[in-house]
């Protein structure tokens, strides 16, 4: 047996042993137990992905028949190794965050009942990830659904959660029964239920029948991904569910739904033609620009969270979509490209927004609020809170040298690579997408300096924030590993994207390594002969070699090759830009000291714009922040404004106007309450025959009796 499935076998007894100790072990020990036992999981399935991704491990172990289905298969692959790397990293700091935060369910909740759902939903996360045939897939992924929808329902006495519980069970079976349809109908070509099987079969599926399967699963998976227009149940979801459960279902839950996209449209039934790349294109780039508008506007923290899973996930979606179109065109160094950003976006993403996550959970736990327009000025009673958190808000903004600048980045670029394709109406799409993906970076911005400089900076807002205080070591621990895995991925992209292209190149079938990372710190000879030496010593000249005594690895700087016209398409270091920057705010830093030095330092009021006395009730708010943004796409938003008046004593004055706004998402607006109005119509029409009168039902009866003999009659 080898070493990654030793491991993985390790992972499943750490997990049915937390589940067991859960049951037995002292209710007031149950949040340190899940912590230690999920942690130890985390690391197992983290060392068993390096090795599949790195060391080209892979491991299958086929269990027992299921009647005459075929027999249940598990193993993995380098493209499961990635998603079971991802995974590890996120649980890995939530399970140790868990360890603080589950203890304010102590008195209130079963944690028994918790812990065992929580090891369930890793074990659960891992099957899906290692099934190699459809009963085990679909059971794995029916287990994983149930079990989420139980976590998130934890607290089922509150209606908010039972009813966001039910929407996410509603849909995620409707999802469920789409992807199964899929296989099913790929199945029928392959004569069996095997991965391998169905890999095989899938060159004689027919053109016609490979659009159906391509339809149904991707938008069966699109419900687990959050993707428009499937994605209404995942804003009501996380903001009911306990913290550490939002984190899983934005950093790894949403991952299954692009897994599930990529293993059967790039590995067991590979689309032909463009189109279905330019929906997936398309879908991508609409579910980033809606969900970052509605982040935007947002003022409860994990709603508005939830919303830019949304956006991310859509980015995601997006870069698949153009490798899928690159690939149909026969352009497969660019497809290569395109599937590296998409995934390297997946692991930024979650690594991200599980920081923002956990820190949502402190400042609630510190301040007892997650309004935004109740916070403020919590930066100085939480400093190492405030700290964390700006890493993600920097990173999640995609601004460099942090990771979601690389990865954002690097999709945006290989949208524009568009201009290699031949079709014309093809470029429009990837040039509409690229503007909607470009919109959706600047909102992006605006949407997390609001978060933070609303949330942290300025006046307390509320007593709570007011009197907060920093989270403890429990929950700045994991903080802490999230920050600083923001910081290395986003420093030192030229060592994540050889490990993603592992991944890729079976998909693919082609390497993007080469492309994007040049070979200068390689003194391999035959490395070096696919670059040109004139194209090597030109970007030696200018410092690209710089490091190389001291560091592994190709080199620091992504670039994008193209032909002897114009031999670099794009580039970027954030490896050189990092050290750029800290050289030139450390020279601010000892040029303002030496200015400053024989000056008095003067310290006065602030300036409140000539008030005498400035109340938290006359600052900016996150609602006023974001307001240009809700009237700039009123249209698209469309909020409903119910406004309220006080009287003054003067009849002819108001003492205040407050307006309420009650918000129908655009997908209700478009794609829910069409039909709903439809089958409302029909069923007043239908309603019209309810008279009250005996003798009309009874004739309703005889007409019916009368078609049903002369329909018989005619098919006898």
């Amino acid at each position: 047996m080898s070493i990654a499935a030793q491991l993985s076998a390790a992972f499943f007894i750490l997990c049915a042993a937390g589940a067991a100790f859960a049951v037995v072990a002292p209710q007031r020990l149950l949040s340190v137990l899940l912590a230690a036992v999920g942690s130890l999981a985390a690391l197992c399935i983290l060392a068993a992905g390096a090795i599949l991704l790195l060391a080209d491990g892979e491991f299958h172990v086929e269990l027992w028949p299921v009647l005459t289905l075929g027999t249940l298969t598990f193993g993995a692959d380098r493209l499961s190794a990635f998603f079971l790397f991802v995974t590890g990293l996120v649980y890995l700091p939530v399970s140790i965050f868990s360890a603080t935060y589950l203890k304010k369910y102590l008195a209130h909740h079963s944690l028994r009942y918790f812990c065992v759902l929580y090891h369930v939903l890793f074990a659960s996360i891992v099957l899906v990830l290692i099934a190699e045939d459809v009963i085990s897939f679909l059971v794995a992924w029916e287990l994983m659904t149930i079990a989420s929808y139980l976590l998130v329902n934890y607290e089922f006495e509150r209606a908010e959660s039972s009813r966001a519980g039910y929407v996410m069970l509603a849909m995620s079976e409707a999802g469920t029964v789409a992807v199964a349809i899929a296989f099913i109908l790929a199945a029928g070509t392959a004569g069996g239920l095997g991965f391998p099987a169905l890999r095989s079969a899938a060159p004689a599926i027919p053109d016609a029948l490979r659009l159906v399967i391509f339809l149904l699963s991707f938008f069966g998976f699109a419900v687990k991904a959050g993707l428009v227009p499937v994605n209404s149940w995942l804003p009501l979801a996380h903001p009911v569910a306990p913290t550490n459960i939002s984190a899983l279902l934005s950093a790894v839950i949403v991952n299954l739904g692009i897994y599930g996209i990529v293993r059967v449209n790039l590995d067991l039934a590979p689309t032909i033609g463009a189109a279905p790349g330019l929906v997936v294109l398309v879908i991508g780039s609409l579910s980033a620009l809606i969900g970052i508008l509605y982040a935007t506007i947002q003022g409860e923290m994990k709603r508005l969270l939830a919303h830019s899973t949304i956006e991310n996930m859509g980015i995601v979606t997006a870069g698949i979509g153009a490798a899928m179109v690159f690939v149909a065109a026969g352009h497969r160094v660019v497809a290569a490209i395109a599937l590296i950003a998409a995934l390297y976006h997946l692991a930024n993403h979650s690594v991200y927004k599980a920081l923002l996550f956990i820190g949502t959970g402190a400042v609630e736990a510190g301040t007892g609020t997650r309004d935004l327009d109740r916070l403020g000025g919590i930066i100085h009673r939480m400093p190492w809170t405030s700290a964390f958190f700006l890493v993600g808000v920097l990173s999640i903004a995609a601004l460099p040298p942090f990771n979601g600048f690389v990865s954002e980045w690097l999709t945006l670029q290989t949208v524009l690579r568009s201009a290699v394709l031949s079709s014309t109406p093809i470029k429009i799409v990837f040039a509409i997408c690229g503007a909607l993906l470009a919109l959706t970076a600047g909102l992006a911005v605006t949407c997390f300096v609001k978060v933070f400089a609303m949330g942290f900076l300025g006046m307390s807002r509320s007593p709570g924030a007011a009197a907060a205080t920093e989270a403890r070591f429990g929950i700045r621990a994991p903080l802490a590993i999230l920050a600083v895995l923001c910081i290395a991925l986003g420093v030192l992209p030229t060592y994540v994207i050889p490990a993603i292209d592992r991944a890729s190149i079976p998909l693919i079938h082609a390497s993007a390594t080469t492309a994007l990372v040049p070979p200068f710190f390689v003194a391999d000879a035959q490395q070096q002969e696919k670059v040109p030496p004139t194209f090597l010593s030109e970007f030696h000249d200018l410092g690209a070699q710089v490091g190389n005594d001291v560091l592994p690895g190709r080199g620091l700087v992504v670039l994008h090759r193209g032909g002897e016209r114009n031999p670099v398409v794009f580039a970027m270091s954030t490896s050189y830009l990092t050290v750029a920057l800290a050289v030139i705010i450390a020279a601010v830093f000892i040029v303002f000291n030496l200015l400053t030095r024989r000056r008095a330092l003067a310290r006065g009021a602030a300036w409140d714009g000539g008030l005498r006395n400035l109340t938290p009730e006359l600052t900016y708010t996150a609602t006023g922040f974001s307001n240009p943004v809700r009237v700039i796409f009123g249209a698209l938003l469309n909020p409903a404004a119910r406004q309220q008046t006080t009287a003054a004593v003067a009849t002819h004055f108001r003492t205040a106007i407050k307006r309420e706004y009650t918000e129908v998402h655009i997908i209700d607006r478009f794609v829910l309450h069409p039909p709903i109005d439809i089958l409302r119509t029909l069923a007043g029409q239908v309603r019209r025959m309810q008279v009250g009168h005996v003798n009309a039902y009874a004739a309703y009866v005889l007409i019916a009796m009368l078609v049903a003999l002369i329909v018989g009659a005619r098919l006898l």
